[in-house]
């Protein structure tokens, strides 16, 4: 049985950990040939040493369009096209109302609505009939956390573009989705309880008792679902947004 990506060229941002890493890992074993992209040299460097022969890292910040222009000129040097872009780069932190500040703002809607917005603008001169679009959603757009309300806010902006683009591109056979994770085991999920091993356990325990399934997620299993949207498994799914969440969303 052939692989699920047998040949095709797909485009990782924020791949040098978590879910971005592991879709990374996964896609190169289907037969890709990865891109990733990150923003420390060297932990980008592991992430290419730890997918494989297959990939290749481009030292990127999605906020910064000199970056992004970079990226996919290198993309279109090395492989002339694109079949798969999961602008995956993210982030966020807690503020409360009220204690919200313009930096905090910014940090957050640069990271997850700007960098996707012009990840996938940039993109399109390269994206192949049939290509497949992935944007990282979350379930905090539909599932509010206290103090996460910016983040949640980016993350309905990133449903957003996808209902909207699947009609501004209509007639190039692209399809876009959202691949929205519940709490999964990530190095940016445990910072959001800081060093402490104690502390971050108890945020998984929390996490977990919200979830039907009684548990986080593993990256790993993101990446499944990932690998679905990315392959032509999917080939008429276009427009969703995908929870693979445990059903924390869902009920």
């Amino acid at each position: 049985m052939a692989n699920a990506l047998e040949y095709k060229i797909a485009v990782i941002t924020g791949g040098t950990s978590g879910i971005g890493l592991a879709a990374a890992k996964r896609f190169a074993a289907e037969g890709a040939r990865v891109f990733v992209t990150g923003r420390r040299e060297v932990e980008l460097a592991n992430a290419v040493a730890a997918i494989g022969p297959n990939a290749r890292g481009v030292k990127v910040d999605s906020t910064k369009m000199d970056d992004l222009d970079r990226l996919f000129a290198v993309v279109k040097e090395k492989a002339g096209r694109i079949d798969v872009l999961f602008a995956n780069a993210g982030g966020g932190s807690y503020l409360p109302l009220g204690s919200i500040t313009e930096e905090h703002f910014h940090d957050i809607f640069d990271r997850n609505v700007k960098g996707v917005l012009f990840t996938v603008q940039k993109a399109l001169p390269l994206l192949a009939e049939g290509s497949s679009v992935i944007l990282t959603g979350s379930t905090t757009s539909l599932a509010p956390a206290p103090a996460f309300s910016v983040y949640g806010a980016s993350k309905a902006a990133v449903r957003s573009f996808a209902r909207t683009w699947v009609l501004d591109l209509k007639g190039r056979g692209i399809r876009i989705n959202v691949l929205s994770p519940g709490p999964t085991t990530t190095p940016g999920l445990m910072g959001l309880a800081g060093e402490d091993a104690a502390a971050q356990q108890n945020l998984l325990m929390e996490l977990a008792s919200h979830v039907p399934l009684g548990r986080v997620a593993d990256p790993d299993e993101i990446a499944s679902a990932a690998l679905f949207l990315a392959s032509g498994e999917s080939s008429f799914v276009t427009g969703i947004e995908l929870f693979a969440d445990g059903g924390s969303a869902q009920v």
